[in-house]
């Protein structure tokens, strides 16, 4: 019979130095984070550049050099999630920096497309909830747990301290804000 793992005491236990909670801790949640990058980048075609397992494998490695003291597997989640939206933004970044004529050895055919997160282009996605975050912080929160942490109504209720029937109508207004000002960005 297996033991139940407490993930919070994991991550206690890596925060206070001990290495063997690492190594029990990144099975547990590898998985979850490859569902996560795989679903960010769904809309991807096969020859694209950058795969969600690297995606997984460049968020982990920021999370576990960042030395933040997570709180809890939401707390985990929601910021494995924010570094992996950074991932996917820094690699559109520098992908448009190669397409104007700044190349390097591996620069990718034309063919690649640009990184997208439910079917928008990653870095106009990422500049709307830049904007969102300075209008309504709360807003931005919910939005990122529920597109980029995969959390579920509940889980992002419990996280945030709020019902789960304002987690949907907050994340029904976010995105209608999203969608409008990602509109302005492709019309100008």
């Amino acid at each position: 019979m297996q033991v139940p793992v407490n993930f919070t005491q994991l991550l206690t236990d890596w925060r206070d130095g001990n290495p063997q909670a690492l190594e029990r801790l990144t099975p547990l949640v590898y998985e979850e984070l490859r569902r996560l990058a795989r679903n960010y980048m769904r809309g991807e075609r096969g020859g694209h550049t950058l795969q969600a397992t690297a995606v997984v494998h460049e968020a982990f490695l920021r999370l576990i050099q960042g030395n933040v003291a997570l709180q809890d597997r939401a707390h985990f989640f929601a910021l494995a999630s924010r570094l992996m939206r950074r991932v996917l933004v820094d690699h559109a970044k520098s992908r448009g920096r190669l397409k104007r004529g700044h190349p390097q050895e591996d620069e990718p055919s034309q063919e690649d497309s640009e990184p997208q997160v439910a079917g928008f282009d990653v870095i106009n996605l990422d500049d709307a909830l830049q904007s969102l975050q300075q209008l309504e912080p709360r807003l931005a929160q919910v939005i990122e747990l529920y597109y980029f942490g995969g959390m579920t109504y509940d889980q992002i209720a419990a996280e945030s301290g709020a019902s789960a029937a304002t987690v949907h109508r907050d994340i029904r207004l976010a995105r209608a804000w999203l969608m409008q000002e990602i509109a302005g960005y492709s019309s100008t």
